[in-house]
């Protein structure tokens, strides 16, 4: 219980990641001070303030990413800030207005509260594999993607990857921003997170898997590398709690391609209905590597993909989003 005694911030606290961080941080003992879009909404609401220690340790701030200095108050008093709000989704109508300002400004915005309060020993940015894997480099079984890449923006306009163009930006502005005015700061960069869901609504990383087991007729040609939520928060915690830490930390248990996905979804449960081709008649996505070795230097010890996949579909049944 190494968090007695401390405050931090959650951003964004009703998201898929940061139910997890808000609720691992409360086992540790920490009082948290949590952002939402409105602390009324008990859809938004309700999962976190249920958590064992919320009663106590749990105070819920309305904030705004793109409003100026709507984060000064939440912050104050914190020892760690750990900024996971961010949009993620893939239907964009307006990508400048739906993704790329909330992740760049808001970041700027929550980083500027940060530099107004004495108490701040550290900031953890939920970055994303996003921002780091996607530039001209090949990604092939034998390339091994690690810390030092950077996803190059020119490509992500040429390609439409909206999401992975926020993430990149909004990363890059962050070290920028936090090297200028002398901000400790770590960011994680995980890659699809699926897992079980705290939250009621479904999220975007967990929808890839429903949109399998809830009749698709085929399978995206994509190889992605994945990872548990419960790996991603804890990482957000170690890099927060250990001394050391600094620089970027990516997280992937194991890049796989979506045929394999389908295969361990087979295995798990033999009575789901799962598509048999993909999308199309290209040749497969070729399959690559992520270093571990920085995250392993925090501790983290990956929840393999196929445990993370069975909590998948169990917590997606459960919550009723899809019934066999």
């Amino acid at each position: 219980m190494s968090g007695v005694g401390k405050t931090v911030c959650v951003t964004g606290a009703s998201g898929y990641i940061a139910s997890w961080l808000v609720k691992l941080l409360l086992h540790r003992g920490y009082t948290v001070r949590a952002t939402v879009r409105d602390p009324n909404d008990s859809k938004k609401t309700q999962h976190l303030l249920s958590l064992d220690g919320a009663k106590e340790r749990l105070h819920l701030f309305k904030a705004n990413l793109l409003e100026n200095g709507s984060f000064d108050s939440v912050v104050e008093g914190c020892e760690g800030v750990f900024h996971t709000a961010s949009p993620f989704y893939h239907d964009v109508k307006d990508p400048e207005a739906e993704l790329i300002e909330p992740a760049v400004k808001g970041t700027l915005n929550v980083l500027g509260s940060c530099t107004k309060i004495q108490s701040l020993k550290r900031v953890v940015l939920t970055s994303s594999i996003a921002a780091v894997a996607y530039n001209e480099k090949p990604r092939t079984p034998e390339v091994v993607v690690d810390e030092t890449w950077y996803s190059s923006p020119d490509l992500c306009k040429k390609n439409k990857m909206w999401y992975v163009l926020s993430k990149t930006l909004a990363e890059d502005a962050a070290w920028k921003f936090v090297n200028e005015k002398g901000i400790d700061m770590v960011t994680i960069n995980p890659a699809m997170v699926i897992g079980p869901l705290l939250q009621p609504t479904l999220n975007t990383s967990a929808a890839a898997i429903l949109n399998l087991i809830n009749g698709a007729k085929t399978y995206p040609n994509a190889s992605f590398g994945w990872v548990n939520v419960k790996d991603v928060a804890n990482a957000h915690i170690h890099a927060y709690e250990t001394p050391s830490a600094k620089g970027r930390y990516c997280l992937v248990e194991r890049v796989i391609h979506f045929s394999d996905v389908v295969k361990m979804l087979s295995e798990i449960d033999p009575t789901i209905e799962l598509p048999q081709k993909p999308a199309d008649d290209n040749p497969d996505v070729p399959i690559y590597q992520v270093s571990k070795e920085k995250a392993k230097s925090i501790g983290i010890d990956y929840i393999p993909i196929e445990v993370s996949l069975k909590e998948t579909v169990e917590s997606l049944k459960e919550k009723k989003f899809f019934t066999s």
